[in-house]
């Protein structure tokens, strides 16, 4: 079966300062940099982020391969530590404007579109010491003045601007679930940086919007989209259901698109005594500065029941899953190695949400991807590995995806994460997601069967896949 894509489509894939260029002539330590000082044993077998993929000395040779395999468009972002010599006062550093202005002339040069995104879990750790990072309505100041530098230095060569990379995971993860520094479990505090995030990126579309002087240009955010669905049709799942979707997706999609977060969201949030602090000034701001352009990560779906405590309770501190509990659907189909179902139907209903919900904002798929460790498993005898498994989640996907452009969505664009083996956190190199392999030790690259199958789609603007895989 062929399945074939808009012309001008977006093929292309995605990482982040932090996760691909190494600390070399950095001078501020990001959230990430300053946890593995700290706590290097946190990290999988004590690797931290000091080389990473060592992306600042190579990326010229790193850019020629992404162009090998096909790519015209790729995402990396401006690392706020690296940029900025004084967080307070905004003034730049000249190593690294010479840097990020040589990545974007090298991709302009190869042909590929520079996306940049501002933000990537990577706050300057200064800042969270100094003030609370994103609890501080001081911090959201200081990005919007490093969001304008951004875009006076760069903007007039990129067109595709991006605020934040999943806001929902720093909340998650550094205020509620702790898989993000400074691990705060905070209910309260998760719900105002929650707000923070959000004004910071309307102050910076503003700031933006002042700025810019590419008729071209334009600017959103990056949301990671997770529809959760019901282990059941009873009320009680479909309520926990409702209200899943309403914080992991409703929340950012409705204020960065519409100006406004959800009443019904609000309206919880005030009657469990957790509502941000907010003024008139500020909600004008976010209502006047919506993106113009939105990023989806998808990974996996979630699936929900009702809590096994009553959302009532006053033996339970305000966390969102009050109000739902996870639910492990008997059947489903997982990548063992992350720990994440695979459901690329999911990928379809954000389609199509985004079509009836979201006035069909523009969007492009800037991540999906799939982690796996040990990939040496599957090295052919003329050293290529041949991950089979991720050509399969790709077509799976992208199948999903011809459909809902098929019926009205519009999506411009898929990336993939990521070009190049990448730094991944706490998991640092435990999983793999590249179409080209990195030895860390060497930092030898090469490209998968997976990045040579990914040229022929993307010089094609089409691909086949077996009518099997579409039933899956």
């Amino acid at each position: 079966m062929k399945i074939e894509f808009p012309k001008d489509f977006w093929w292309g894939a995605a990482t982040s300062g932090p996760q691909s260029e190494g600390r070399f002539n950095k001078q501020h330590a990001n959230v990430f940099d300053h946890w593995y000082e700290i706590e290097p044993e946190a990290f999988y077998n004590q690797v931290g982020p000091d080389t990473a993929s060592n992306f600042y000395n190579s990326y010229k040779q790193d850019i020629a391969m992404m162009k090998e395999i096909g790519l015209n468009s790729f995402r990396t972002s401006i690392q706020w530590s690296r940029l900025i010599d004084d967080l307070e006062e905004g003034t730049v550093n000249e190593d690294a404007v010479r840097f990020y202005n040589a990545v974007i002339d090298e991709c302009l040069a190869q042909g590929i579109r520079p996306v940049m995104n501002l933000l990537h879990f990577d706050l300057p750790v200064e800042l969270q010491e100094k003030h609370g990072g994103w609890e501080s309505k001081h911090v959201v100041d200081l990005f919007a003045k490093f969001a304008a530098q951004c875009f006076r230095l760069f903007g007039d060569r990129v067109e595709d601007w991006f605020t934040f990379n999943e806001p929902l995971v720093i909340v998650d993860g550094a205020y509620l679930y702790q898989f993000h520094y400074p691990n705060i479990v905070d209910g309260r505090k998760a719900v105002q940086v929650a707000y923070n995030i959000t004004l910071a990126s309307a102050k910076a579309i503003a700031a933006y919007h002042e700025i810019n002087t590419n008729p071209k240009g334009r600017i959103g955010n990056i949301l990671n989209l997770t529809p959760s669905y019901p282990a059941t049709d009873s009320p009680e799942d479909l309520a926990a259901a409702h209200f899943a979707n309403l914080w992991m997706n409703d929340m950012f999609l409705g204020a960065s698109t519409k100006g406004q977060f959800p009443e019904e969201l609000v309206g919880i949030l005030e009657k469990d005594g957790v509502l941000w602090d907010s003024t008139d000034d500020e909600l004008s701001i976010i209502k006047a500065n919506t993106i113009d352009v939105l990023g989806v990560n998808f990974y996996h779906p979630s699936r929900v029941k009702q809590p096994s405590i009553s959302s009532n309770s006053l033996a339970v501190d305000w966390m969102p899953t009050k109000y739902f509990d996870n639910y492990e659907m008997p059947g489903r189909r997982m990548n063992v190695d992350k720990g994440w179902e695979i459901y690329p139907k999911a990928l379809h209903d954000i389609a199509l949400n985004i079509r009836d919900n979201y006035d069909n904002i523009p969007w492009f798929v800037s991540e999906n991807g799939m982690g796996v460790s040990r990939e040496e498993r599957y090295l052919n005898e003329e050293g290529v590995i041949e991950d089979d498994y991720r050509i399969q989640f790709i077509q799976e996907h992208l199948y999903w995806l011809a459909k809902g452009i098929e019926e009205g969505s519009n999506c411009f664009g898929y990336h993939l994460w990521t070009p190049i083996d990448c730094w991944s956190w706490k998991n640092a190199y435990r999983n793999r997601y590249g179409f080209i392999a990195n030895n860390i030790h060497t930092q030898v690259k090469t490209i998968k069967k997976s990045g040579y199958w990914f040229k022929e789609v993307t010089q094609n603007n089409h691909f086949e896949i077996l009518e099997d895989l579409t039933r899956l």
